[in-house]
């Protein structure tokens, strides 16, 4: 079993199918790095990124970047079916507004995108998001679960929630997990035990989901600061290395070929990652099927020179404005829909 799911999606990531003959619909994840607006907000630690605070985070600088990002979102899949993103997940915005401003812009309008957002308790005051296109998907729940954590005083360390939502897409019920995960601040192997309460929680999500609506097919979708690899994915999620895995990881293949989405000292990360339903990957030709999966990483998106030459093209760098999008490459994935 395990030896065909992994040549199933090594198939299934490199292949095509001809265009006019399958209904898609593309699911994408993007961390767009700290999408603040340029407000003081007095309830979170925004100081910095304001017109007057270190970053000097202007208003020309933030419409730079709502630009930018729209641009790299519009684009997203568009070479494989010709549209923009049916779904996205989000982290990194500051608040609702944001993302109403991103939705405005015109390379997203016509996309007519829905917003699903809940504030965190995040101390950096970042949150995670979903869009969605209002015709296609149509929501039936959303709610957000607070990871409850605790630091080495036993204060209360907040982080970002998990958000849930289930709906409609096209005639299929499924429900997505928006992931932000704790940080690796202090080290890999000191702040594992945060992302496993993490995994923890998202588990039990998961379950829930399952266990209230049977049908659903799940995409799970993060920054989860770790990589396909590593335990909290491993073992926790239990997607591909299980007798009863419900979820697969086809970003598993990338990172084994040395693909990653961020950059730390010449090493490359797969933080952001889309696990689907396993179901996605089986023979019956009237469910959810996945297609395609990629990391969006045009030459715009890297940084074309100097000591982070080929990195992704971040806002800032070091504490200083370079003006590029986001230290993370977005990811996608391409399912056939069963509505043909």
């Amino acid at each position: 079993m395990l030896q065909k799911l992994i040549l199933l999606a090594i198939v299934i990531s490199s292949g095509s199918l001809p265009a006019q003959q399958i209904e898609k619909r593309t699911i994408a994840f993007y961390n767009v790095e700290n999408l603040f607006d340029v407000q003081d907000d007095s309830l979170v630690f925004d100081d910095a990124r304001t017109p007057k605070g270190s970053y000097r985070w202007t208003y020309t600088r933030y419409a730079k970047k709502i630009e930018a990002l729209a641009t790299v979102i519009s684009r997203i899949g568009i070479q494989e079916r010709g549209a923009t993103p049916d779904l996205v997940g989000l982290c990194e915005v500051e608040n609702a507004a944001v993302l109403r401003d991103l939705v405005a812009h015109p390379l997203l309008q016509p996309s007519n995108y829905g917003i699903i957002h809940q504030d965190s308790p995040d101390e950096r005051g970042i949150d995670v998001a979903f869009l969605y296109k209002q015709d296609l998907f149509f929501p039936s729940a959303f709610t957000s679960r607070t990871l409850m954590l605790r630091d080495e005083d036993l204060h209360r360390d907040r982080t970002r929630d998990q958000l849930v939502i289930t709906g409609w897409l096209d005639n299929d019920f499924i429900g997505c997990i928006v992931n932000h995960w704790p940080s690796r601040r202090g080290g890999q192997t000191r702040s594992a035990p945060n992302r496993l309460q993490a995994a923890y929680l998202n588990r039990k999500i998961a379950d829930s989901l399952r266990s209230e609506h049977p049908e659903i097919f799940l995409f799970n979708m993060g920054d989860f600061n770790d990589n396909p690899s590593d335990t909290s994915m491993r073992h926790i999620l239990r997607p591909n290395f299980a007798e009863q895995a419900d979820l697969f990881n086809p970003m598993y293949h990338l990172y084994q070929k040395g693909y990653g989405t961020l950059a730390y000292r010449d090493q490359w990360s797969l933080f952001d990652q889309i696990l689907v339903d396993i179901r996605l990957i089986s023979d019956d030709p009237s469910a959810l099927s996945l297609h395609r999966i990629g990391i969006y990483n045009p030459p715009e998106l890297v940084t074309p020179g100097g000591r982070y030459k080929g990195y992704p093209y971040s806002t800032y760098s070091g504490g200083r404005y370079q003006g590029g999008v986001s230290d993370h490459f977005p990811v996608y994935i391409i399912v056939k829909s069963s509505t043909h």
